[in-house]
């Protein structure tokens, strides 16, 4: 599945729609707090917008998320980052951030949501993943030497996407960094022409759970009914 997990599309297009864009906002919000509302100096932001421009978020809702998560409104943002790891069924590890306002509300709601599963401790699975920068990007032609291009701009790997994640006649690739070299390594790919939709630093798997086909529905499932829930950001899972 990757390194971050991508909702299956359980839910009707409309609610589906409803909570992508909040959730595209709250990660605006969190970037121009952290970097500055100016994209050019924000690599987090750069990514954030271009992630919500692909999924038709309104010109006003983003403006009004730089504003607000920049402090430029009478809004204070406080949102907090959790980390909750564990066990999907079947014993997949997982690792799921959360970004709240509220972190007992959200404690609570993901106890709930792992019942089906297992929830650890602290450290507990991390040590499954390896932290790194991820970045997706795609170049508008096809056949492009992602290797190359890794090598060239300093990423340590790469992952060719699927077909259905990348526009017709485009090549589309996750490049992984070290994390002192993320933003370094953005930079060198949107020189050199890549369109950048994401940057951020993530959990790889260092090894991937395979699974039978009933067991894998019931594992998408419960991924599913955990990234509903609106407090969480990302869910990174051991799974092909």
């Amino acid at each position: 599945m990757g390194a971050q997990w991508k909702h299956s599309g359980k839910m009707d297009a409309a609610n589906r729609k409803g909570k992508i864009i909040g959730k595209l906002a709250k990660e605006i919000m969190v970037a121009a707090k952290m970097g500055g509302p100016d994209p050019s100096s924000n690599s987090r932001l750069r990514a954030a917008l271009e992630d919500a421009r692909r999924n038709s978020v309104t010109k006003d809702a983003i403006e009004r998320a730089v504003k607000r998560g920049s402090g430029q409104t009478d809004e204070t943002i406080s949102y907090a980052t959790l980390t909750y790891e564990g066990f999907a069924p079947h014993q997949v590890p997982l690792i799921v951030e959360c970004l709240t306002e509220n972190n007992n509300r959200t404690a609570g709601e993901i106890r709930v949501l792992f019942r089906k599963g297992q929830l650890g401790a602290s450290g507990s699975v991390q040590w499954m993943f390896d932290r790194l920068g991820l970045i997706e990007a795609t170049m508008a032609k096809e056949g492009v030497d992602v290797e190359e291009a890794a090598i060239d701009c300093g990423a340590q790997n790469v992952e060719i996407m699927d077909a259905d994640d990348t526009p017709r006649g485009s090549t589309g690739a996750t490049f992984y960094t070290e994390i002192a070299d993320l933003d370094s390594v953005n930079k060198a790919l949107t020189e050199k022409g890549w369109q950048v939709s994401k940057t951020e630093l993530g959990y790889v798997p260092k090894s991937m759970v395979d699974l039978a086909a009933e067991a894998r529905k019931e594992v998408e499932q419960f991924l599913g009914d955990i990234n509903d829930n609106d407090d969480v950001h990302r869910v990174y899972v051991g799974i092909r």
